[in-house]
């Protein structure tokens, strides 16, 4: 069951009666719409009571002090209670849109709060991804390195074992020669002294 709308309902017919009275009254129909209106108003629905019940008392004491020599005050002071109802309602009304209005914004400072997270930690396996790949790169190029050393020391070692044998082989071309140019000496005083 709606409360509301029943409870609405009820305070229409209880707000109609001093209607009634109030054409006689311009100032007591004036409030009694504005009253009427404030209970009408679906946004202001339930708020202030209170400030409105005191305002429906101070318009039915305006009614009844037709010809009461306080009917200024009287008027004066219902025409204070309306007002403050209204502001009242208003007042509430604006508090429960600030209250809804701050969850709404504690609730997008939450999800931005969410996707700023979400953010770092795609920001972070990135990076972590690019450090691996870095890593894994500078490893291949420090194996290249190691493998190109190690040709190169092998290449030298090779060249070096080439070197040797040739200079082996030349200084025993050379000391043949020698020998050689050393026998033809020989052969050719023994042919002068042997003519």
């Amino acid at each position: 069951m709606n409360i509301r709308p029943w409870t609405i309902a009820c305070m229409s017919l209880l707000l109609a009666l001093p209607l009634a009275h109030a054409a006689d009254d311009p100032d007591v129909a004036r409030l009694t719409q504005r009253l009427v209106a404030l209970d009408a108003d679906a946004s202001l629905g339930g708020l202030a009571s209170l400030e409105r019940l005191q305002a429906r008392q101070a318009v039915e004491a305006l009614d009844t002090a037709r010809r009461s020599r306080q009917r200024p005050s009287i008027l004066q002071i219902a025409q204070w209670r309306v007002e403050t109802a209204e502001i009242s309602a208003r007042t509430e009304a604006a508090r429960r849109d600030i209250n809804r209005l701050d969850r709404e914004r504690g609730d997008l400072l939450l999800e931005a709060s969410r996707r700023e997270a979400a953010r770092a930690r795609q920001e972070a396996e990135r990076l972590r991804v690019q450090a691996q790949i870095q890593a894994e790169e500078a490893t291949r190029l420090r194996q290249a390195a190691e493998e190109e050393s190690l040709a190169r020391q092998e290449a030298e070692t090779v060249l070096q074992g080439v070197s040797s044998r040739e200079a082996a082989k030349l200084r025993a071309a050379r000391e043949r020669a020698a020998e050689l140019k050393r026998q033809e000496e020989e052969l050719l005083r023994s042919l002068e002294t042997n003519p």
